[in-house]
């Protein structure tokens, strides 16, 4: 009985769960286990894992906390399931969770960042940020054990410099006698106050040492409460330097860091310092973000071949006019005309570099008198010009709308006082064997790993060889952390805004590991997201490293390598959407290859996702980025055959996406979209003419906020709403398209304003989010929902899944193309009213994809994807491979970043980056066919073809 007892605590028993499609499943899932769910896209394995264990296992731990702290705390809602028992406290690591400010950095996520902030504030060796030379100090109790090494019975005096530019001589004597004082040294001699002051004169004050106390020393009875005292007393009036003189010699001694050649103070040195987010330590210029948004001439006016009249200046044309209050800028410009001579109906690009100076930047030699003298004109005069005006207009308004518009114009530069390096010079010359703290963070996480390990103290951190050894431990077992999960190529100052979801998630996985912690349920969503397969084994090994501490592993994952290497499946399915929501499997890998699931086939190779034997030969022409150097990038030429399905590969960190997002895309929307995004280092790009449009697909969210779904995004809810106002019941009461938008009053529910739940806030406890009473969740009110259009009204259009919508609109052209082309994309089973906010990056790069698939292609389209895989299934990758397959056939070249070997055996054309991650990166190692790749020795991906 006890045996059976214990059992069942081996298992987390879930009995009823109906979270989202799930279809009422009752499951035991293993605990202390490596647990992979894995099924088709849609099939509901984050219902399982996320939305039904994670949320549960978050919601019973935070209510074990206190009413206040669950205050401050995001508590999950009870998941719609009868009864889950033998939960434990749960963590989700998933892509989204992580702070995308431009505040956090690799360093400041992981923790590094903190430890070397101490470690530079207890040992590091200020120098001077002008000359370089090593500035020093020494406390009191120092300054004192060195008095105490005078021979015995040495007369010394304890001075404090004294000087006063304001005041002569005289006046600082006199001073000094107010204060007590007996003794100064005057003209290089020590004497009574009375005595300098007879042979002081009225002229420019000199040099004056107070002197504090003399002694004779005495090793063997030393008097060093009364040494410490005048010391101090010393170093408060000499604000910082105290000087010691046995009569021949003079030694001084400094409470605070200085550069004996410059004269440079440094009061102190802590962790705050080094912070860039704290105002002790970032650069005032940027305040720490290491840039700064300038106001572009570029962007101000960026047709050179108009007129000023015609409106070359933007933000003074029709389209940047809710910019200015005013609005007779013909009056101005007439009136620039006038003072100035600048002409206002020749062409911008025509102007003479003088004028558009004044015109853009202001007049800087003009007279304040000009304002008397025409007391009527229509600009301030002298002219302040565009640019400061607007600078000046986005710090003092306080309207989100104007800055938002103002930052239209507006680019990222390096900021120019701290270079990029976030901090003030005189932190960043604090060095730590030899190297500053920016140093430091811009190594690669193997780099650093490797400087600790071999770094030898330097002389002045011998005393502090305990705290450096300390330290760099607690450093190097966080780096090996990074290494383990394939992180090796990123440095700690990499910012939080520029890594990938698979890069997030990988990184709080390194953290975990740091934290040893037992017992507790992680839940995983595609950890090998933009993961070579070289580094999978790191990752399944750091992964089984968490499981064997003692916890349980619950990963969403359609990589083969971690679904071999797990304890035990869940295969969900049959289908997607409403047809799924089922177990279809559950056990270890050898049953699962028994089984006749899709999942199955595929690993057992039954079925192939791609198979292809022969290569397009395309034509002759091509694109090609020449002299790429951005970040690691060896000043490569990189070459892409057109017409082709193009794939570009390589272990992470080599550079893919540098090349292919950074420069090439950025430089192609500036091209054809007049995009400001500035593309990375590069000499040129060849071969423009060859295309006439770009398209580039990347993973970012289609929407903020709820009210953007996958129907709105890509146009099918306006043909639906048109549909319904073309009813006759609508026509008849006089209903228009936009009566049937959720977002604009009149059809919607104006209880809940559209949204279809209700927020209740509970103070203490969570808020709570109900169906809105009024409609019922429908989104719409009564009268709205009145109008059908076969038979179906607008809500419950936004209910049905794109597979079913496809036969409703059927013969509607315009809707049926859309909704085709989405479920191509493998995206049948998603929902038309889903919120933006509840997909997944992979949805939304398909959702992005099928928008752009279902306009008219010109046959000389370029389109960019970046891992298009993401969160596909091995049936949903052949689905869209097909797709993309099918652009190309119709001449339009298809170029993808990806790790998929699917893919790669797919392609036309495959360029591999290597041949290793970071430094040792960024050159191309091949570049050809897929069947010849499988011969190239450096290839990692030729030894998992």
């Amino acid at each position: 009985m006890a045996n059976g007892k214990n059992s069942s605590r081996d298992k987390i028993i879930i009995r009823g769960a109906r979270v989202n499609n799930l279809k009422n499943i009752d499951i035991n899932i293993p605990r202390d286990k490596f647990v992979v769910i894995t099924g088709l896209s849609g099939s509901g394995k984050s219902s399982l894992a996320f939305d039904t264990v994670f949320a549960e296992g978050n919601r019973r731990y935070m209510e074990g906390l206190s009413s206040y702290a669950r205050n401050f705390l995001d508590v999950s809602a009870k998941p719609d399931v009868d009864k889950i028992e033998n939960l434990s406290p749960s963590i989700a690591i998933d892509q989204k969770s992580i702070s995308r400010s431009p505040r956090s950095t690799v360093g400041t996520l992981t923790e590094i960042y903190d430890y070397l902030r101490v470690l530079y504030a207890r040992i590091g060796q200020p120098h001077c940020s002008d000359c370089g030379m090593l500035m020093s100090r020494k406390s009191t109790r120092e300054m004192a054990d060195e008095i105490l090494t005078y021979p015995y019975r040495t007369s010394v005096a304890i001075m404090a410099g004294f000087t006063d530019e304001k005041k002569e001589s005289r006046e600082i004597l006199r001073q000094i006698k107010q204060w007590g004082y007996a003794r100064v040294r005057f003209n290089g001699r020590i004497m009574p106050v009375s005595e300098a002051l007879m042979i002081a004169s009225e002229d420019v004050p000199v040099g004056i040492e107070i002197v504090i106390d003399r002694l004779v020393t005495d090793s063997q009875h030393p008097d060093r409460e009364r040494i410490m005292d005048s010391l101090e007393t010393a170093v408060k009036i000499g604000k910082g330097t105290a000087i010691v003189s046995d009569g021949e010699k003079d030694k001084i001694f400094n409470q605070d860091y200085l550069c004996f050649q410059c004269g440079h103070i440094l009061k102190e040195v802590t962790p705050s310092h080094f912070s860039f987010n704290n105002p002790e330590g970032a650069c005032p210029e940027c305040s720490g973000l290491g840039y700064v948004n300038k106001i572009s001439p570029e962007l101000i006016a960026p047709n050179s071949k108009l007129t000023l009249s015609e409106g070359a200046i933007q933000p003074w044309s029709k389209a940047g006019g809710k910019i200015n209050s005013q609005n007779n800028y013909l009056a101005i410009l007439k009136a620039l005309e006038k003072f100035y001579g600048i002409p206002i109906d020749v062409p911008f690009s025509k102007i003479k570099a003088r004028d558009v100076e004044i015109l853009l930047y202001g007049d800087k030699e003009g007279n304040p008198s000009d304002r008397e003298l025409y007391p009527d004109a229509p600009v301030e005069l002298p002219f302040e010009g565009v640019i400061p005006g607007l600078e000046k207009k986005y710090m003092e308004t306080k309207s989100d709308f104007l800055r938002n518009e103002i930052e239209k114009y507006m680019i990222s530069q390096t900021c120019s006082l701290c270079g990029g390096r976030r901090l003030k010079k005189e932190y960043l010359s604090v060095l730590v064997s030899g190297k500053s703290i920016d140093e430091m963070v811009n190594m690669s996480i193997t780099g650093l790993k490797n400087f600790f390990l071999k770094s030898t103290e330097q002389e002045g951190e011998k005393k502090n060889k305990k705290v450096f050894q300390s330290l760099a431990g607690e450093i190097t077992s966080r780096l090996s952390s990074l290494e383990n999960v394939g992180l090796e190529y990123l440095n700690l100052a990499r910012s939080a805004e520029t890594i990938s979801g698979g890069e997030a998630q990988r990184i709080r996985l390194a953290v975990q590991l740091n934290s040893q912690l037992m017992g507790i349920t992680y839940v995983l969503d595609e950890p090998s997201i933009g993961l070579h397969n070289r580094d999978n084994e790191k990752l399944v090994s750091t992964m089984k490293s968490l499981k064997n501490l003692g916890n349980s592993l619950i990963v969403v994952e359609h990589d083969e390598k971690i679904i071999r290497s797990a304890d035990w499946i869940i295969d969900m399915g049959p289908g997607a959407g409403e047809e799924g929501g089922e177990i279809i499997f559950q056990g270890d890998v050898k049953s699962l290859m028994r089984s006749r699931t899709r999942t199955a086939e595929y690993l057992s190779g039954s079925r192939k996702v791609a198979d292809k034997k022969k290569y397009r030969k395309g034509g002759q022409k091509s694109i090609e980025v020449i002299g790429a150097e951005e970040n690691n990038l060896k000043k490569i030429n990189f070459k892409a055959p057109l017409e082709k399905f193009i794939a570009v590969c390589g272990v992470s960190g080599s550079g893919k996406s540098t090349l292919v997002q950074d420069i090439l895309a950025k430089a192609l929307a500036k091209k054809f979209h007049k995009a400001k995004d500035k593309p990375g280092r590069h000499k040129a790009i060849k071969g423009l003419e060859n295309i006439d449009k770009v398209i580039s697909i990347d993973q970012d969210p289609i929407g903020k906020t709820p009210r953007s779904n996958a129907a709105t995004y890509t146009g099918v809810f306006s043909h639906v709403r048109e549909l319904f106002a073309a009813t006759e019941e609508a026509r008849s009461r006089g209903y228009q398209a936009s009566r049937f938008s959720f977002n604009m009053k009149g059809g919607r529910c104006e209880v809940c304003q559209g949204e279809g739940v209700r927020k209740i806030e509970m103070h203490l406890l969570p808020d709570v989010y109900v169906k809105c009473e009024a409609c019922e969740g429908t989104r719409y009110n009564k009268k709205t929902l009145e109008i059908e259009y076969k038979g179906y009204n607008v809500a419950r259009i936004l209910d049905m899944d794109v597979r079913f919508a496809i036969h409703f609109f059927r013969d509607h052209p315009l809707v049926y193309e859309k909704l085709r082309i989405m479920e191509e994309v493998g995206l049948g089973y998603l929902k038309l009213g889903q919120s933006a906010t509840n997909l997944s990056g992979g949805e939304a790069q398909r959702i992005k994809l099928a928008t752009e698939l279902a306009r008219k292609s010109t046959g000389r389209t370029l389109y960019i994807l970046d891992e298009p895989t993401v969160g596909l299934h091995f049936d949903d990758t052949k689905k869209l491979l097909k797709v993309l397959d099918a652009l190309v056939d119709k001449g339009n070249t298809v170029l993808v970043v990806e790790h998929n070997l699917d893919v790669i055996k797919n392609a036309d054309w495959v360029v591999e980056l290597g041949p290793e991650g970071g430094e040792k990166g960024g050159y191309i190692i091949y570049s050809g066919t897929p069947d010849k790749l499988k011969k190239c020795k450096k290839s990692w991906t030729a030894k998992y073809l």
